[in-house]
């Protein structure tokens, strides 16, 4: 059953988004250094077999095993003539997925950072950052995608670059950013200024919001931050499942269904209207989030205490306001 991301979101119920595909890829057989991406021609029923346990458990939205399907990531690994191939595989078991669902199910094409820094930093400019979002983006609208997922971004040249290329494909699409350096992105992208990366680009997306970070606590203190001045859009909460912490060699993550479920739960209260999981969500992770989101009416908006009392402490500090950032960094370039 197809529907478009808009009219899920038009319906004003809060919508649960998938967990995660790399951690859940590992548990599942992915070697460490192994590009998930090759898994859409190598062993496409692992693909689906997530895509269906992310469905059984709830799931409104999933994303497409693209996270690094543009050709600088997949250069990595000599792939980078295959990004079409990949990206266009990736949508279409998706697709039979959702569309084998007894409830509409959004496929969203993900589209993850291309890895190369904007000059003067590095080499990548913003025609060749356009070119090869746009060459991605072609292939998840040729497998049937409903909407480009931008995701785990930093840089704002980035997020627009890739915007640009939904917006020259045809698709709609969505926006979120990784914030995970005290507070803001790696790049220096601060929450409250998000939405401001996308003035003038018209369409704009049809939500935007974090995802990934460092925590289930420090996403929803950022979605409030975002809140503060995302005016009328929607906002997207991907949180990680709790912090990760390693166990000998594995990294594995603190957040259990309880505390997802509670995370959801301050999610909407905060302002979210599309609710997920990052790295480290398994399907029994979302499950418990479906049974919350399912039973939770929007309250107040939570203080930073209140998160940190039922979800836990902070990883990072408080995101610095934009206005208090550029007071300190014109006191640190004063001239004494």
């Amino acid at each position: 059953m197809r529907s478009s991301l808009e009219a899920l979101l038009a319906t004003g119920r809060v919508l649960l988004a998938d967990g995660a595909t790399g951690t859940n890829y590992f548990q599942m057989g992915l070697d460490a250094g192994e590009p998930p991406e090759l898994w859409n021609v190598e062993h496409p029923e692992r693909v689906q077999e997530l895509h269906r346990a992310f469905v059984d458990a709830g799931a409104d939205i999933i994303l497409t095993n693209t996270f690094g399907g543009n050709r600088h990531r997949l250069k990595l690994h000599r792939a980078e003539h295959r990004v079409f191939e990949l990206n266009q595989l990736a949508a279409e078991l998706a697709r039979e997925v959702a569309d084998a669902a007894p409830r509409p199910v959004v496929v969203a094409g993900s589209v993850g950072p291309t890895g190369e820094l904007f000059v003067p930093l590095g080499a990548l400019g913003d025609d060749d950052a356009l070119e090869v979002f746009t060459e991605q983006i072609a292939g998840l609208v040729a497998g049937g995608a409903d909407v480009a997922w931008i995701e785990t971004m930093s840089a704002p040249e980035e997020l627009r670059a890739a915007a640009r290329a939904a917006i020259a494909v045809g698709i709609p699409y969505t926006a979120t950013g990784s914030f995970d350096t005290a507070g803001r992105t790696m790049m220096g992208l601060h929450p409250a200024g998000f939405a401001d990366v996308f003035a003038g680009i018209e369409p704009p997306p049809l939500a935007i919001g974090a995802n990934c970070g460092v925590g289930a606590a420090d996403i929803l203190v950022t979605l409030l931050a975002m809140a503060e001045r995302n005016g009328v859009r929607h906002l997207i909460s991907k949180g990680n499942c709790g912090v990760p912490r390693f166990r000998g060699s594995d990294i594995v993550y603190s957040g259990t269904p309880d505390l997802m479920a509670e995370y959801a739960r301050l999610a909407v209260d905060a302002g979210a209207a599309i609710v997920g999981g990052c790295c480290g969500t398994s399907a029994e992770h979302l499950r418990a989030m479906r049974v919350a989101l399912d039973e939770h009416s929007a309250a107040t908006p939570p203080t930073t205490q209140k998160i940190i009392e039922r979800i836990g402490p902070l990883a990072n500090s408080m995101p610095e306001a934009p206005a208090d950032h550029a007071a300190r960094t014109r006191g640190r370039n004063r001239v004494r």
